[in-house]
Formats: C-alpha cells, sequence, structure tokens
C-alpha cells in the first residue's frame, strides 16, 4: 500500500529496540537469522558471493511462536522521513489527473468460470489486485483476498472482483503476504471457516486469533510448512508492514514459493520494490514455473521506489528469479498511485518485448482470467 509515514530517525531507533529484544527473549524468540548477506542495503552485505542453504525442513503447522517486538531490521530501506514527508505533502500526487483516469473503461476485465483441474495441474486465476485464485497439488489457495469493492483510505475499485465469491470450490489454504488494508482484508477473511489454514508472516497470527482462526502458521523468512504435500515457503521482499498509527513493522512482510509433489513452483511477491532478493529467491528455488509480480502503484517515483516495484522492474525480477512465465498483478483494481490507469499494462507489455522474452510467456490476463500451467517439461 502506499502510505509511509515513519521517519527515518524512528527507524534507527526500532532496529536498535529490535535487536534488544533478540538480545533478552532468550530461547522463547524464534527467528531465522538471515545468511550472512541477506540484509541488503540496511547496512548488511548483499555479496553475491554467499553460498545458499537449501530450503529449510518444513515447520510444524499451526505452532505458536514468539517473535521479536519489531522487524525494522529487515528493512532494505529506511522509512521516508520529515524531509520526504514535507516533500509529499507540497508536491504528492496521490491520484492520476483526469486524463489518467479516462482509460478506466479500457482496463482488461473478462471473468470467465475457473478451470476444471486435478490433483497435478496448476492454474491461476486472477481476482484482481494481489488476490489470486491457485489451483496447485489438488489444493485451492487464495493469495491476499480482498473480495471488499472499498478498502480503508482508497477510492473504491474500479474494476469489480474477477471471480464471485460463491463461484469459488472449497478454500483449502490462504496465503498473506504482509499487513496492509489492500492486502489483509477483514471482511473478506470473515466470509472464511474460522478452520481454514492460514499462512501468515512473522508476527501477525495474534491478529488472526483475535478472529478465531484457529490453523494459523505463522513463518519468518526463509522458512516453509507444509499443507497436503504442497509446500509452503515465505520469502523475503522489499517491502514493510503498518496497520495502524502504533504497529509500524510489527509484523513481517513477503512473498510465497508454492511447490506441489512434482515440483512444479509459483511465486507470489505480495507487495515488493525491486531489489537483490529476487536473484536470491531464484537462486535458493531454482525452476519457478510462474511469478506472479506487482506492476503498478509505482508514481511518484521518488516516493514509492523502494517498496513498490515499476514495470520494467518487475520485467527484470522475473529474469532474476529465473522464472518461466510471469502473471503481472497490483494494477488494475485500486487507483492507489497517480500513475493513469492503464500505463502498467502498457509498459510491462514494452519492457517484455524489449528484454527479447517470448510473448506467450508473459501471462497478462484480464481481471477475472485464468492461465493452466503446462506439465512439468512443457513449454
Amino acid at each position: 500500500m502506499t502510505q509511509q509515514s515513519e521517519s527515518a530517525a524512528s527507524t534507527a531507533a526500532s532496529t536498535a529496540a529490535s535487536t534488544a529484544a533478540r538480545a533478552t527473549t532468550g530461547t522463547t524468540a524464534t527467528t531465522t537469522a538471515p545468511e550472512a548477506g541477506d540484509r541488503g542495503p540496511a547496512g548488511f552485505s548483499a555479496s553475491s558471493e554467499v553460498p545458499y542453504a537449501p530450503p529449510a525442513e518444513p515447520r510444524p503447522l499451526a505452532e505458536r511462536r514468539v517473535w521479536p517486538r519489531t522487524f525494522h531490521d529487515r528493512l532494505t530501506a529506511p522509512l521516508p522521513g520529515l524531509g520526504a514527508l514535507a516533500r509529499f505533502a507540497r508536491e504528492g500526487a496521490v491520484r492520476p489527473g483526469r486524463e489518467g483516469l479516462a482509460d478506466i473503461p479500457r482496463l482488461p476485465y473478462d471473468p470467465g468460470p475457473l478451470p476444471r483441474v486435478d490433483a497435478r495441474t496448476v492454474a491461476v486465476t486472477w481476482a484482481g489486485h494481489a488476490s489470486w485464485v491457485v489451483r496447485i497439488g489438488g489444493l485451492t489457495v487464495l493469495t491476499d483476498p480482498v473480495w471488499s469493492r472499498r478498502i480503508l483510505g482508497t477510492p473504491a475499485r474500479v474494476t469489480p472482483v474477477g471471480v464471485a465469491w460463491q463461484a469459488l470450490p472449497r478454500v483449502d489454504a490462504v496465503v498473506i503476504s504482509h499487513n496492509h488494508y489492500d492486502h489483509l482484508d477483514a471482511p473478506t477473511l470473515r466470509r472464511l471457516p474460522r478452520d481454514t489454514p492460514v499462512f501468515v508472516p512473522a508476527g501477525l497470527a495474534r491478529w488472526f486469533h483475535r478472529r478465531r482462526f484457529t490453523r494459523v502458521t505463522e513463518l519468518d523468512w526463509w522458512e516453509a510448512a507444509e499443507l497436503d504435500g504442497v509446500r509452503f515457503d515465505f520469502v523475503p521482499a522489499h517491502h514493510w508492514s503498518k496497520r495502524s498509527l502504533t504497529d509500524t513493522c510489527r509484523s513481517l512482510w513477503g512473498g510465497w514459493v508454492l511447490t506441489d509433489g512434482e515440483g512444479q513452483r509459483v511465486y507470489f511477491a505480495g507487495d515488493t520494490g525491486y531489489g537483490h532478493w529476487f536473484s536470491r529467491i531464484g537462486r535458493r528455488y531454482p525452476g519457478i514455473d510462474l511469478a506472479l509480480l506487482p506492476i503498478g502503484a509505482y508514481d511518484p517515483r521518488w516516493w514509492l521506489r523502494d517498496v513498490h516495484c515499476d514495470p520494467e522492474e518487475a520485467v527484470r525480477a522475473a529474469q532474476d528469479l529465473g522464472a518461466l512465465h510471469m502473471a503481472p498483478m497490483h494494477w488494475a483494481t485500486f487507483v492507489l498511485s497517480a500513475e493513469p490507469v492503464l500505463e502498467p499494462l502498457t509498459r510491462v507489455r514494452a519492457a517484455w518485448e524489449k528484454a527479447g522474452l517470448p510473448r506467450e510467456r508473459l501471462w497478462d490476463l484480464p481481471v477475472g482470467g485464468s492461465r493452466i500451467l503446462g506439465r512439468p517439461g512443457a513449454p
């Protein structure tokens, strides 16, 4: 989401608090220490010489864990300081002008029935924004489900949801990337049975427990859990978290790598800027068949560069990941920033062509559109 409201000074203070928390919580705090070189520009080496361990063994589902009070030390860029906030107050355009909104009727929207799948088939359907219906390993998984017409602080959707809630098969699992309102939507989640398995970033389980969800698995970066033969790995992102005035970076943020029993692999980025994490994810999880990557909410660039990819960066990210296919998301749903509403699609297509990548491997779906992944080894 586009709200950024903490100073660089508070970031430094919270980083110190996090370090102190880790030192005093002893064996009760459970956090996976990132490998050497994994912290990037926040004062840690990003050397490509770092050896990469294989993916971790899956952790138990729904285990209760204790985390540090803050994850400020995971930021790869400082949150905006007072100078940036003052500049934004002076000149920050947060919505497109009239010309930029004129193309709303042309936004791609073409809902259809969900594809028929079996346990060996991977299929994705874009419900809009960062919400996907992922069919993998015989499971139906929702990513960052937002079926609401409106979210806090943002105008109503400019395209309807691409999949009617009533048309969904039984939801076997939900993955959440972070706690911003356009990715963690309480009204949508209230529609789910409370025993639905939910996979969330470290520090976010308590939000679900307060709402009586009983099967909540929270993971740190590079950790994994497994459900009915499908592996859920939580991976880093260049972003942050905040849901109220007092919880900045109190829970983690990241993306998810879903892998079925045949090795078919889907990467869901959530919200992220461009940076070193993509190549590291690609090295640790080789053979990503499909990358679901954000391409919108990037203007003004000076304000959003650190936390939201632009279309050209999303194409670079797909290449860094070594992904066979890319499906754009995080556009054509909510107007969160100042770029013209149709520009992300135009730019991502141009960037894909400029990179010399096969056109059929860019899955630029309309809202409501679906694609089926070929069997392992197929194009």
